[in-house]
Order: C-alpha cells, then sequence, then structure tokens
C-alpha cells in the first residue's frame, strides 16, 4: 500500500481498520473524495459511522490502512496526527456553540483575532447559512436550527481541509430538517468545502449529498452517487436499506430483443443495471413501489398461470391488504396468492382486490 497522498485528492482512505480493544469496528474501508465533494455516510446504528468519522478527526487511533487529507498522511498504524494539527472542523448534533459568546464570536472563535479580513469572513460565513444580520444575538436567542446553521458557519469559517457534520439534523423537528439540509448543502457547494455528513437517515442522505458510502457491520458494502445507490444496489442488503423495495426470486430468465427479462410471481421483468447481463435463476429482482402499477382488478380476466398467481394481460391478481398513507403518497402492501407481499404506490387507501404489473425496468442483485 503507498504511502504518500495523492494532492489532487481532499481526502483518501486506503484499507482502513479500527478496533475498540478486540472487536473490530471498521474492516478495510477504502474511498477517496475529491475537493468540493459531501459524502453521505450512511448505515444502521452501530455500523461504525461514528468511528469512521472520529478517525478522519484524529479522535481515534487507526489499526491498519491509511488516512490522507490533502497532501498530508495524517494516519496510519504507527503514525496518528493529533486532531488539533489536523484542523478538520466538526459539526455535532447539537451544534455546541458557547452560550456566553455572541454569533459573530461563535463563528470567528476558529479564526485569529488579527487576521486581515477576519469581520469580513465571518459576516461571509454567517450569509452563506443565511443569517446575515444575526452576528449580534446569543445563541439563546436562536432556534434550534438557527443554532445549527451558526454551528455550520463556525466551521467553515477557517476553510479547514474537511468538514465533519456528525447526524447534525437529528435533534431538529422534521418540519426544518428539510429545509435545513438543502440550505447546508447549498452553502457548503458555494464555499466549496468538502465535507462528510454520518446519518442513518436514508433520505437526507439521497438527497443532499454528491456520493453515499453505505456501510453494514464495519464494512463499506456500496460506495456511488444518489441515484446509484438506490437505483442499482450492490446487494439485496443495501437494496432493502436504501429505500423501499419487494426482492423476487428470478424463476427463469429470457431475452427481449436484448433486454434480459427475469420471469418471477409477477410474470416477465426487463432488467437494467450493471448485474443485468449476468443474472441467474435464483438472483433477486428489486421491485421499488414506484415500478409496480396497481390497477383495478374489475373487469380484467385472468388465467391462473405464473407461480401460483392469476396472470392477465394487465397483470397479476392480488389484494391490497392495508394502505399507508403519508400525504403525498399512499404506499400499500398488496398480497399475491402465492403469498408474497409487495409494496406499491397507490391512489388513494382503499383495500381490495387490484392486478398488478411491473411497468419499468429493475435491478438485480445476487441472492447471496
Amino acid at each position: 500500500m503507498p504511502t504518500r497522498a495523492d494532492p489532487t485528492l481532499a481526502v483518501s482512505v486506503a484499507d482502513l481498520t479500527a478496533s475498540y480493544g478486540q472487536d473490530p469496528v471498521l474492516q478495510g474501508i477504502s474511498m477517496d473524495l475529491p475537493p468540493g465533494e459531501l459524502l453521505a455516510v450512511l448505515g444502521p446504528s452501530g455500523c461504525g459511522k461514528t468511528t469512521l468519522l472520529r478517525c478522519l478527526a484524529g479522535f481515534e487511533r487507526i489499526e491498519a490502512g491509511r488516512i490522507s487529507l490533502a497532501d498530508s498522511v495524517v494516519a496510519l498504524p504507527r503514525v496518528h496526527v493529533p486532531a488539533h494539527r489536523r484542523q478538520v472542523a466538526v459539526v455535532p448534533q447539537e451544534g455546541a456553540l458557547f452560550p456566553h459568546l455572541s454569533v459573530a464570536e461563535n463563528v470567528g472563535f476558529g479564526l485569529r483575532r488579527r487576521r486581515p479580513g477576519r469581520m469580513a469572513r465571518i459576516r461571509e460565513c454567517l450569509a452563506l447559512v443565511d443569517l446575515a444580520g444575526y452576528g449580534d444575538r446569543m445563541p439563546h436567542e436562536l432556534s434550534g436550527g438557527q443554532q445549527q446553521r451558526v454551528a455550520l458557519a463556525r466551521a467553515m469559517a477557517p476553510k479547514p481541509p474537511l468538514i465533519l457534520l456528525d447526524e447534525p439534523f437529528g435533534a431538529l423537528d422534521a418540519s426544518l430538517r428539510v429545509g435545513l439540509r438543502r440550505d447546508v448543502r447549498a452553502a457548503l457547494k458555494e464555499d466549496g468545502a468538502t465535507a462528510v455528513l454520518v446519518t442513518h437517515d436514508q433520505a437526507e442522505a439521497l438527497s443532499v449529498a454528491d456520493r453515499v458510502a453505505v456501510l453494514k457491520d464495519g464494512r463499506l458494502r456500496q460506495l456511488g452517487t444518489p441515484e446509484e445507490v438506490y437505483t442499482h444496489p450492490a446487494d439485496a442488503w443495501v437494496a432493502g436499506f436504501v429505500g423501499e423495495a419487494t426482492l423476487l426470486p428470478v424463476l427463469a430468465l429470457a431475452d427481449d430483443a436484448g433486454t434480459p427479462l427475469a420471469h418471477t410471481v409477477l410474470g416477465p421483468v426487463p432488467l437494467a443495471g450493471p448485474h443485468a447481463a449476468a443474472a441467474q435463476p435464483g438472483d433477486l429482482v428489486v421491485v421499488r413501489p414506484e415500478a409496480i402499477a396497481v390497477e383495478a382488478a374489475a373487469g380484467t380476466q385472468t388465467n391462473g398461470s405464473g407461480a401460483g398467481a392469476a396472470e392477465s394481460r394487465v397483470g397479476v391478481a392480488g389484494v391490497v391488504t392495508s394502505v399507508d398513507y403519508r400525504g403525498h403518497e399512499s404506499v400499500a402492501d398488496v398480497a399475491l396468492p402465492e403469498g408474497t407481499v409487495l409494496r406499491a404506490h397507490v391512489r388513494g387507501t382503499g383495500t381490495g382486490p387490484v392486478q398488478v404489473r411491473v411497468q419499468s425496468p429493475c435491478a438485480v442483485v445476487p441472492s447471496a
């Protein structure tokens, strides 16, 4: 493994392993961030997200591998540049503002007192987070969302090589999170900052990040753009964790003018993505709720074929057993006669017999 840093990258992590005592927490993590990228690290509780953040910040030593920031190697098994020398900024979940300092003083805390243009940089950062004119206020005069904006401005002010955001929206109401994460992304992009966002919220990761790293049990399961991770998951676990999905076994394979077709309990499903050409019987088709068309059962005719389900030119017979109403959409559980339960977008909240079919190509992943 090379020990010299690549100066064209803002962050480089190679074969990173970290443990607490005898228990490995991170195993063989590798990823590179170009300057100005916003990476979301996504995974369930206990997967190693926070440990990765702490290793990047310099709060934890690594057991194997390498971490580089720009042209400097900051961590090897026997090399550990301490946190204060890495100058990495951290935005914690609660903001952690200094209560006795004004907003402007909080933002300027990491700037030298006699730095030329210090006040101009403070005003610039406050404007970036949509708090222009708030410099004289005290933290207790701000809402929770505004305090998080100040924490971000404080992190950006010294123009650090890397900004780490540790579940920064987790303590906020849902109505505040959506707007704030959009504004945080805009501020980081306008300032040209390189950042890593740690989150367990799939919607947050997909909507904010340039790329998403999905962790499970300390291992990197997939690294890609939000669209790649959602549309073409690397495996069955990622498919089920990132968004909702029904995984249907491939019963047989065919070809339709060059498009692979998987025969499933929903009939033939066109396949797409990097694994489509190599699909085999027993692999799993990833059917997202939006890929399923649900239509009224009235007037359809079924012929009783298809792995125990009734198929027709309209689709496969099923029964909507429950509907999860979400305001902007409704997601239903649709039970097929052979026992499969699908998740599908529907109009309204009614239950009862329907016809279902797949209306767009789907990804396929190995069964194991």
